[in-house]
Parts: C-alpha cells; sequence; structure tokens
C-alpha cells in the first residue's frame, strides 16, 4: 500500500532559493530557514517547569560536552541522587509515622476514636500508590507470546538486566517500562500505533533504550524514588488552595498554606535532584538502543519520534472517517488496513520534512518534556561515539511469529481507536 503524494516546487519568499512543497506538511526553505518552525510551542507557564526545561537543556549540553571530549558515560551514585533517596524514605517514614499515631490513639483510647481514625484515613489517601496491571488493555503474559518474550529477553541481556514479567499493549504512541504490585513485577507498556510504524531494528532499538531505563538503574523508574514522586503530588493537590472560596475554604486555605509550601518546595527538591541522573539515564539507553539495534537504527528512531505528531493526525482522521457513516458498519470496514494505512503514510513522510524537524527541535533547545534531554542533543551525542551495530537481529521468520502473537491487541487497539477516537 502506498500514499500518493503531489510535490511542487517554488521559490523561497525570502531569499529566493528552490523550495520543494508537499501540501501535507509545512512549506519551509533549507537554504535560510524560512518558515522553519512557524508554530514554535509556547513556553510553560509555570515558574517549575521552565526551570525544569533549562535544567534540561544545560545539563544536556554539558553531557554532550563531556562525550565529545571523550570522558566515558557513566551511571553514578552522586550525592544528589543519595539525597533523594533519603528524601523518598523521608517521605514515606511520615505515612509510616501517621499510621504509627493512629494505630496508637485507637489502642490507647485518648481522645476517642476521632483522632485515630482521621490519622488512619490521612495515611490511607497519602499511602505510596503502587500501579497495577490495566484492566482496560491487552495484557501479554510470556506462555502468551513466546517469541515476542524472547525478543524482550535478548534486548535485555544488551542491557545487563533481566526481562519483563508482563506486555501491556495499548493505543498511545508511546512506549515505557515501569513496576506493577507490592513485588514490583516488571511490565513494558507498548503502544501499538508507535509499533507499527517502525521497522523491525527500529523497534529493538525501541525495547533497548527501554530496557536501559532498567540497566542503569534509572531512580524515577525505581519503587522508592518513583512512589516518593507520586506520594509528594498527592500530598500537594491535598494542600492546595481553593480558587474563589467560601468563608470556610478561605479559613482552610489559610491553614493548608504552609504545609502545601512545604510540600511543594520538597516535591521542587526530589525532582531537581533526580534530573541529572534521569537525563544521564537517557543517554544511557540511547547506548543500550544502539547496541541492541545499531546506531543507525536508534538514529532511525529519534528522526521517526520528531514526526509522531504526523502519526496522531492520521490516526484521528481514520477515527473521524470511521464515525461519519454508522459506527458498526464503518469500524469493520476501516479496521482491516488501518495498521497498513498508518504505516504507509508515515513512509512517505519526505526527507526534507525530518529536516524541518530536526532543524526546530534545535532552535527549540528544550525536549518534549523536561525529564528528557532535547531529541538534538541525543542524536548528536549518538553521531559523536563509535558507530556499533546491531547485537540482536529479528529475522523474518521470527517478526511473523511475533506478529501473530501481537494480533489479537493489533486488533483490540485498532477497534478501539476506530471507536472512540485516538487521543494522544
Amino acid at each position: 500500500m502506498s500514499v500518493v503524494t503531489e510535490e511542487t516546487t517554488q521559490p523561497c519568499p525570502q531569499c529566493g532559493a528552490d523550495i520543494r512543497a508537499d501540501g501535507r506538511f509545512t512549506l519551509w526553505c533549507a537554504a535560510c530557514d524560512w518558515n522553519v518552525d512557524p508554530q514554535r510551542p509556547q513556553e510553560p507557564e509555570g515558574q517549575l517547569e521552565r526551570a525544569q526545561r533549562a535544567l534540561a537543556r544545560r545539563y544536556g549540553e554539558k553531557l554532550l560536552a563531556e562525550v565529545t571530549a571523550g570522558q566515558p558515560l557513566q551511571a553514578r551514585r552522586d550525592v544528589p541522587a543519595l539525597l533523594a533517596y533519603a528524601i523518598a524514605l523521608a517521605v514515606h517514614g511520615t505515612t509510616l509515622v501517621l499510621v504509627a499515631a493512629g494505630a496508637w490513639f485507637l489502642a490507647s483510647g485518648w481522645g476517642g476514636l476521632v483522632p485515630g481514625v482521621f490519622l488512619l484515613l490521612v495515611a490511607w489517601a497519602l499511602r505510596p500508590r503502587v500501579k497495577r496491571l490495566p484492566d482496560d488493555a491487552p495484557v501479554l503474559r510470556r506462555d502468551q507470546a513466546p517469541d515476542l518474550f524472547a525478543l524482550l529477553d535478548e534486548v535485555a541481556l544488551v542491557a545487563g538486566t533481566r526481562g519483563v514479567d508482563a506486555v501491556v499493549v495499548n493505543a498511545e504512541l508511546n512506549a515505557s517500562v515501569g513496576t506493577v504490585g507490592v513485588r514490583g513485577h516488571r511490565v513494558l507498556t507498548l503502544g501499538m500505533p508507535l509499533w507499527e510504524i517502525l521497522t523491525p531494528q527500529q523497534r529493538t532499538a525501541l525495547l533497548g533504550h527501554e530496557f536501559g531505563h532498567y540497566g542503569h538503574g534509572d531512580t524515577r523508574h525505581g519503587m522508592v524514588v518513583g512512589t516518593a514522586l507520586r506520594s509528594l503530588a498527592t500530598w500537594r493537590y491535598f494542600f492546595a488552595p481553593t480558587a474563589d472560596p467560601t468563608m470556610l475554604q478561605m479559613a482552610v486555605n489559610v491553614v493548608s498554606f504552609v504545609p502545601y509550601l512545604l510540600v511543594h518546595g520538597v516535591l521542587r527538591l526530589l525532582d531537581q535532584l533526580t534530573l541529572h541522573a534521569t537525563q544521564r539515564a537517557e543517554y544511557l539507553a540511547d547506548r543500550v538502543a544502539a547496541r541492541a539495534g545499531s546506531t543507525q537504527a536508534t538514529v532511525q528512531l529519534m528522526d521517526r519520534l520528531l514526526v509522531i505528531d504526523s502519526a496522531a493526525m492520521m490516526l484521528r482522521r481514520e477515527a473521524n472517517q470511521a464515525s461519519l457513516r454508522g459506527r458498526a458498519a464503518a469500524v469493520e470496514d476501516r479496521l482491516a488496513g488501518l495498521w497498513q494505512r498508518l504505516a504507509a503514510y508515515m513512509a512517505s513522510i519526505p526527507e526534507y520534512e525530518y529536516e524541518r524537524q530536526r532543524r526546530a527541535s534545535a532552535l527549540r533547545g528544550y525536549s518534549v518534556d523536561a525529564t528528557h534531554p532535547p531529541t538534538h542533543l541525543r542524536r548528536a551525542c549518538l553521531l559523536v561515539g563509535e558507530t556499533v551495530l546491531a547485537s540482536v537481529v529479528t529475522h523474518p521468520e521470527r517478526q511473523l511469529k511475533i506478529a501473530t502473537e501481537l494480533a489479537d491487541a493489533r486488533g483490540r487497539v485498532a477497534r478501539q481507536i476506530l471507536r472512540h477516537g485516538f487521543h494522544d
């Protein structure tokens, strides 16, 4: 399946150079960068978010300078990381103190039942949130997808870690790793739309990057710090002042103002203490991606992520077209070829659109979110280092087996997108 496109050529209004134009994408000039980033995103409004992005840019540039100078890129247990663990343990310790105090009040009977019950309820509300497997998405286990898990185990071995216990397949243009349950079972969350627009080696590079977070001990993916960050966010929500308050709410705002500032400050401190380690972990994960899928495939993966909005737009259009007719008939009519149409559309994106996105990324100077280094710096870091070949290569027969194991999940996710729309 191919996408029919029509290109035109016209002069640049700024320098007069010839511009190749595809009506689906932004018109720009490679000679003078005219209109290279016409819809530059607004700066984040929050002071914390702006500070995070500034730190992400500065630290990303520092790491690139280190790699360029020949310094080894290694995981570190530095003072900020140790402080982050100490703060995280103190956060969890606070919850335990509340539990102990509530139990003491109930056991001693001092003050009646109210203080004890109140403290236990507060401790329950502020408890560490342990993630659980979703009940609205396909979940694959080893016995259901042996070839997929064999691939995951091979990539995990390259990362110096073990594989996962389950794979969750959802409708996002993303992939991630994490833990669920009190035992910390490892889970890979795989966005089927992203998986479908990648080549086999780009998929391997993607898996290598995600397993790299396990292999290098990314603190934000860990149980201690990760749950502490979520707990602090919950605390801040509870103490946040009410907008347009009544007289009673105004009194509550006054009482909760100091705790809110304290929690906000601790959350910001913990976030900044883990930022450097998280930035370094991203670069290290990119190195694992290159070893698993090759440097070339990893760079191509980054380029593909730069044009990910095109995939989102195409999926929204597919869902809209399905909704124009009777849902049941339209969904089933468009279901069979959805992923083929998406892959064909992404394959039709011209090279000059990739180049525009690369230049726009460098001009913006920051990443999509503050926990990731800017994409152009990550790309440059890989290209500065030694080019490596893939350690894990999936032959066509294995690719077919994995596709068969994912077939049911592919169909469920496709049906979900066409019935309920695509939400990125």
